[in-house]
């Protein structure tokens, strides 16, 4: 088996364990009713995954990557996934997917929430990189994330506006501490 298709093989593998915590909470458990959404965010999550699906998109002729950008991939995948995956642990029962608070909601800033306010955007956006690295073309790997990046601003605003409102100054102290999903970057 060539490096390419371990790369393949290990990326599936990374989607799945990526995406588990989600589905589980999707059909498992009780259904918690939100006391306020943000639904502006909804647009936000479109052009997210509009870039991730760029980001998949392989065209006929195109050749397998470097094995730089395999072994990115494969760096990047694993690395993702565990990173989301202590990103639900620690969010708990507060986990959605759309912007919204429940009445008992908590303002996290344990794990990988005291790295960037939002891991699991930071996550999903190292999963759309192992992906393009491993698929696209550099002008849509280049689109991916700029669409990534786009629909990401625009969820975080509508989040954070519910919890500015529902946790003031406590909020305001957290998000001038800890950046919002690009460690280094306010």
């Amino acid at each position: 088996m060539n490096l390419f298709a371990i790369a393949v093989l290990e990326l599936l593998a990374m989607w799945v364990l990526w995406l588990y915590p989600f589905a589980r909470k999707r059909f498992t458990g009780p259904k918690r009713q939100s006391e306020v959404m943000a639904h502006s965010g909804d647009w936000g999550l479109a052009l997210e995954t509009a870039g991730i699906f760029f980001a998949w998109l392989w065209l006929p002729n195109t050749s397998v990557p470097g094995p730089a950008r395999m072994v990115a991939s494969m760096v990047l995948g694993p690395v993702a996934a565990v990173f989301g995956w202590l990103a639900v642990r620690h969010l708990g029962k507060q986990l959605r997917i759309l912007a919204g608070l429940y009445a008992d909601h908590e303002l996290i800033r344990t794990g990988p929430y005291a790295i960037v306010r939002h891991p699991v955007y930071a996550s999903l956006f190292m999963m759309m990189l192992a992906t393009g690295l491993l698929f696209a073309r550099w002008p849509l790997l280049l689109l991916s994330i700029a669409l990534y990046i786009a629909g990401t601003e625009i969820r975080i605003h509508a989040e954070e506006g519910l919890l500015r409102a529902r946790f003031g100054e406590q909020f305001d102290e957290y998000r001038r501490r800890v950046p919002a999903y690009l460690p280094f970057l306010r």
